[in-house]
């Protein structure tokens, strides 16, 4: 019965210390998530919103990077969610009071090993779908964006350049999108540059394209060779702006958001679509499997060795640098192995070697948190003679 009793109380330590991972994993994952948003928010503001889009494009290019920010700080909040439980529970003398009842480091980790599986899990769902769906959606609007006449033209009050050669400007836009003060300069022909100015003009659009109908204007024309100006004035006149706006030219796909599948079964047709060797695809492919491991391998190197430290009246410094220490290491590997399978995809196993070192690691760590080591007692005739 008290056997029976013991084992219950350790399984609901399981489902505390769990539950304490996952609370403090959601809190980790928040606040880098927050960082890493709030660093790429800034350069998609300067990017966009200075190109003249508006706030929603803003926003929407915002929520679909979020996805693989998300999956980037998936290792790190697993591995400090388990150095501050294991810190916290450890100070408590709440594992001592566990492991006082016969389980091993081993049997502790099982929380830890759970808790490494299930962001693991998390981290597959964003590698192979979200995050390569949203990479997708992004270039695919990028492209849209990139040919948008009221995103390229339509700006108060600024000199644009949407061309070699072209300089527009437009003083003011009513609300009914009448343009008031209009300057077209286009210097494209050589020996020949052309300035238009309009009290008034309109952009209109028809089937061959986006066109800006000038109103009460002036076209000025000098010939830079003879510098000879000739001046005429116009009514009414169209200019085709369709050369200004860079078309969405098609593009071929990139690595990042092919489907796993395909990446790994079509590896050559691929490598020759993306311009890009057969390493770099397997690369790729095999990056999607690696990096959810490496959650599940930090939250147990970090649990590994803050176990491992035992009790230090200095406080558990040494175990949290030391910890860091070896997460580090792991990344050292993760760089190394990259270049070898980009260069030969016959190594394409070299991928997984950080995960295979990070739980070698992890399991060299309690191995000697099971067998602590305790120095050699003196036998009882020497310490008679001393």
């Amino acid at each position: 019965m008290s056997v029976l009793g013991g084992t219950q109380k350790v399984q609901r330590f399981d489902r505390y210390m769990l539950s304490q991972l996952l609370v403090l994993f959601g809190f980790f994952a928040l606040v880098l998530v927050a960082v890493y948003w709030v660093n790429r928010a800034v350069v998609l503001f300067d990017r966009l919103i200075a190109d003249g889009h508006s706030a929603g494009i803003f926003l929407e290019f915002t929520v679909l990077s979020l996805p693989a920010v998300i999956a980037l700080v998936l290792p790190i909040s697993a591995f400090a969610a388990a150095v501050y439980v294991t810190n916290r529970l450890s100070n408590d003398s709440e594992l001592v009071i566990v492991r006082a009842t016969g389980y091993s480091p081993w049997r502790l980790a099982r929380p830890v090993l759970a808790f490494g599986l299930m962001i693991t899990l998390m981290g597959s769902v964003l590698a192979h779908v979200l995050v390569p769906a949203s990479i997708e959606q992004l270039r695919l609007r990028e492209q849209e964006i990139a040919g948008s006449v009221s995103a390229r033209l339509l700006r108060e009050g600024a000199f644009l350049h949407p061309a070699d050669g072209v300089t527009f400007y437009i003083r003011d836009i009513t609300d009914e999108g009448e343009l008031r003060d209009v300057l077209l300069s286009d210097r494209r022909q050589d020996g020949r540059e052309v300035t238009y100015s309009a009290e008034r003009a309109y952009l209109l659009r028809d089937e061959e394209g986006p066109k800006l109908v000038m109103l009460a204007g002036l076209a000025q024309t000098l010939d830079t060779r003879t510098q000879r100006l000739s001046t005429t004035n116009f009514a009414d006149l169209v200019y085709d702006i369709s050369a200004l706006i860079e078309p969405g030219k098609p593009k071929r796909r990139k690595l990042d958001y092919i489907p796993t599948l395909e990446l790994l079964t079509k590896t050559d047709a691929v490598a020759e679509e993306a311009n890009d060797t057969p390493g770099e695809v397997l690369e790729e492919a095999h990056m999607r499997f690696q990096g959810p491991l490496l959650s599940l391998v930090a939250a147990l190197v970090g649990f590994a060795a803050m176990v491992s430290g035992g009790y230090s009246r200095f406080g558990v410094t040494r175990q949290i640098v030391f910890a860091v220490f070896l997460l580090v290491l792991i990344k050292l590997v993760e760089s190394v192995v990259a270049d070898p399978v980009r260069a030969d995809a016959r190594l394409w196993p070299l991928i997984y070697l950080p995960s295979v070192t990070g739980l070698a690691m992890a399991a060299g760590l309690l191995w000697r948190a099971a067998r602590p080591f305790r120095p050699r007692r003196r036998a009882p005739e020497d310490a008679a003679t001393t």
